[in-house]
Parts: structure tokens; C-alpha cells; sequence
């Protein structure tokens, strides 16, 4: 195999970037972007799976990032005693009626003749099985919201170490994409974008409103972390050699440490998925997939099951997404639901596959890291430039102070117009499929 030097190249800037953002800034702002730049590469790598294997084009990234955030929550933190011996039992028979409802109402369909009849026992069903959710679950979800709402009004989750929830989210995520994609695959892809997108606004309000089960936009904060804090790092004799190395305080090198622990697990996980998404892209079922992608029409002529090799993909993509989701919330040590937005976020993560390369899995990885390193180092740059170019203003000047005011715009400038550059002079990306 020879050895392709220009993806070298394009990684080792992106390398000497982040170096030189450590040196001129700060090392913790340079390992702050590392560990979100890798969590980045991850949901764009979810992302590239969708589109550049198959073509599918899913705006709905964010419900499955905020499912995988959901899943720390319930797996790592400790249950709360007296929620669920306030509400616990009523908020479990809601649950289990309203899918009992569900499974008699298909069953009920499938079984009745045709007719009238069907239809009115159809919806007697539902608006019986609603009618007995409400009343068993919406008092036993007020009484687990009324159980110290300042710092808890929800059950917890099971006390199990941090780490299980990662796998557990991107379950999570792979079975809402299952429920998604048995509805809306069959859509063609503008239809699809709509219904993927506004499905993810439904996973995310109920995150934001059903407080009983992940406090709401009250933040769940205090969440386990698989490496240990800062505060902890300074009882490990090796933060006290490096600080004394380095010339660095002892609070900020035990800090530094705590972010490396953390990027060497996400470069863990990322270089796991990259084994096994190279395997899979170079497989004889990658290869069907981009067939099927170029052309569903021969391909459904060879014998292909392009819906349910849609499914496939869509399910494993989301998966990915929701793994990086449980992986950001435990980087945070807190589940907010507000930071979720689709139309920002999502739009994001889809400038990190164009810009990367579409189809090429190096290529989202390395548009995971530059165009997240562009995110957070654009504003005081533009800052920076906007001073320098308004420095023969007077101080007083209305001009100046509109230009400085509108600085944090630069942001999603410079977003589109490193898109436009990318699609302009290598439209197929930066790292494009080969």
C-alpha cells in the first residue's frame, strides 16, 4: 500500500494547530478542543455512515446525541429512594399501559375484518388505554417532580459505573433510529430530512419537559466520571514530578492531566470505530452499500433489500451518534437539554462531513477536528482582527462599537464560508472517497 501523503499532511497540520494553540493560549484550551474535536469526529463519523455510505440524509443528529446524554443518567447516577416510593410504581404502570394500549391497538387492526366496526373499536381502545395512563402516571409524576425539586424531583438512574451508559446510549439511540426508520425510510430524501428533523424536536422536548425522569432544564449535574477529577489528581505523585518539570502550578497541571485521561479514552473509542468502520467500508457489505447508494434501481435488480439495508445503516449511524452523545455529557459531568439544538448543531456536524470528505471515514475525522477548531478559535480571532481594523476609530465611534458588538457572528461566517471554500477548490472534501 503507499503511503498517502497528503492525508500525512492534512493530519499533521491539523496536529501542529492544536500544538500551537497549547504554546500561544493555553494547554487546557488545546486539550479542551482534543476532547471535543474527538467527540465531534465521532457524530460526524455516525453522520458519514448515513449519508456517504448510503445516501441517507438525516438532520436528526442531535435526538440521538441527547438519547446517549439520557443514558448516563439513568445507568451512573444513584437512584432517588423517595421518588420512587412516592411515584415510582404509578410512573411504571403508566408506562407499561400506554405500550400495552399500543400493542392491543396494532394487534386489534390486524385481527378485525375490515370495516366500521374496527374502526370504532380501534379508537375506543386508545382513548381507553389513554384515559387509564393519565390517571396512573400523572400523579405519580407529580409526586416525583415534588420530591426535592432543587437538587433532585426525579428517580436516578441505577448507580452503575459511567462507562456501561456509553454502550447503553448508543442502544438507546440505534432503538429510537428503529422505530424512526420503519416510518420515515420509505420517504424520499428531502421528506426524510423533514421527518428526521422533527422527530428530533420531539426527543428533545421531552427531555426538556418530562422532569420525573431527567430533571428537565434543571440539569442533572454531579454526574460520575470514568477519570478522576482535578481536585483528585493532585493525590498522584506524578502530577507533583510534572508540575515541578514543567514549571506549571500544581491546580493547573492536575487539570491538564484530567483532560489527557480523557482524550486518551475518547482516542480509544475513536480508533475502535475506525478499525471497525474501515473493516466494514472495504467489505463486501461496503461495497453494497455504496451500490446501492450510486444506484438503488440496479441494485434492488441484483436481488438487493435496499429498504432494509437503508435500516441497517440508518440504525448504525444513530448508534454512533448516541455513543458520542453519553460520551459529551460525561465530559460535562452534567445532562442540560437546553444546549441540544438541532438546527445549530446538527448543521455543524454536517459541515464537518463535507468539509472532511463525504465517504471517507479519515475525512470526517479530520472535519471533526478542524472545523471544531475553527469553532472555538474564530471568535477571538475575529475579536482580534475586528480591533486591529477598527483601531483608527475613535473610542466613541458607532461604527467601532457595532463591529465589536457582532464579533460572535463571525462564528457562523466563517462555518459557511470554510464550506464554500472547501466545495469551491476539492467540492469532493478535503479528504475525498476514493
Amino acid at each position: 500500500m503507499s503511503v498517502n501523503w497528503r492525508n500525512i499532511s492534512l493530519f499533521s497540520l491539523m496536529g501542529l494547530l492544536l500544538i500551537m494553540t497549547g504554546v500561544n493560549q493555553s494547554w487546557t484550551l488545546a486539550l479542551t478542543i482534543v476532547n471535543m474535536g474527538l467527540i465531534s469526529s465521532i457524530m460526524a463519523l455516525g453522520v458519514n455512515m448515513q449519508w456517504g455510505y448510503a445516501g441517507l440524509f438525516n438532520v436528526g443528529v442531535m435526538g440521538y446525541t441527547a438519547l446517549g446524554g439520557l443514558a448516563v443518567v439513568l445507568i451512573s447516577m444513584p437512584p432517588v429512594g423517595e421518588a420512587w416510593s412516592a411515584g415510582g410504581f404509578g410512573v411504571l404502570l403508566g408506562i407499561l399501559i400506554g405500550v400495552g394500549t399500543i400493542l392491543a391497538a396494532i394487534a386489534l387492526w390486524n385481527r378485525m375484518a375490515p370495516g366500521k366496526l374496527r374502526v370504532l373499536a380501534l379508537i375506543a381502545v386508545l382513548v381507553g388505554g389513554f384515559a387509564l395512563n393519565r390517571y396512573f402516571f400523572l400523579p405519580a409524576a407529580a409526586a416525583i417532580e415534588a420530591v426535592n425539586p432543587a437538587s433532585e424531583g426525579y428517580l436516578g438512574g441505577l448507580g452503575l459505573p459511567v462507562l456501561l451508559a456509553w454502550p447503553v446510549g448508543a442502544l438507546f439511540a440505534a432503538a429510537a433510529a428503529w422505530l424512526i426508520g420503519r416510518v420515515a425510510l420509505g420517504l424520499r430524501s428531502d421528506y426524510l430530512a423533514i421527518a428526521t428533523l422533527g422527530i428530533s424536536e420531539i426527543i428533545i422536548n421531552f427531555l426538556k419537559n418530562e422532569d420525573w425522569l431527567s430533571r428537565g432544564v434543571k440539569n442533572v449535574v454531579g454526574l460520575p466520571r470514568p477519570i478522576p477529577t482535578p481536585v483528585e489528581m493532585r493525590q498522584y505523585e506524578f502530577v507533583f514530578q510534572l508540575s515541578q518539570m514543567t514549571g506549571l502550578p500544581v491546580n493547573r497541571m492536575a487539570t491538564i492531566a484530567s483532560m489527557a485521561g480523557f482524550a486518551l479514552l475518547f482516542l480509544l473509542v475513536l480508533a475502535i470505530l475506525m478499525w471497525l468502520a474501515e473493516k466494514a467500508l472495504n467489505s463486501p457489505w461496503g461495497r453494497m452499500m455504496r451500490a446501492i447508494r450510486d444506484n438503488e434501481t440496479a441494485a434492488r435488480a441484483m436481488g438487493k433489500d435496499v429498504t432494509k439495508r437503508h435500516l441497517n445503516i440508518f440504525v448504525l449511524g444513530s448508534a454512533v451518534c448516541g455513543l458520542a452523545g453519553a460520551m459529551m455529557v460525561t465530559l460535562d459531568g452534567q445532562l442540560n437539554p437546553g444546549t441540544y439544538e438541532p438546527l445549530r448543531y446538527t448543521f455543524l456536524i454536517w459541515v464537518m462531513v463535507i468539509v472532511g470528505g463525504q465517504g471517507n471515514n479519515w475525512g470526517a475525522v479530520l472535519g471533526g477536528m478542524l472545523i471544531w477548531f475553527l469553532w472555538v478559535q474564530v471568535e477571538p480571532a475575529g475579536r482580534w482582527l475586528a480591533y486591529v481594523l477598527t483601531s483608527g476609530f475613535g473610542a466613541d465611534s458607532a461604527v467601532r462599537d457595532h463591529i465589536m458588538n457582532n464579533v460572535a457572528h463571525m462564528r457562523l461566517l466563517t462555518m459557511g464560508l470554510a464550506m464554500l471554500l472547501v466545495m469551491r477548490f476539492s467540492p469532493r472534501g478535503l479528504i475525498p472517497e476514493r
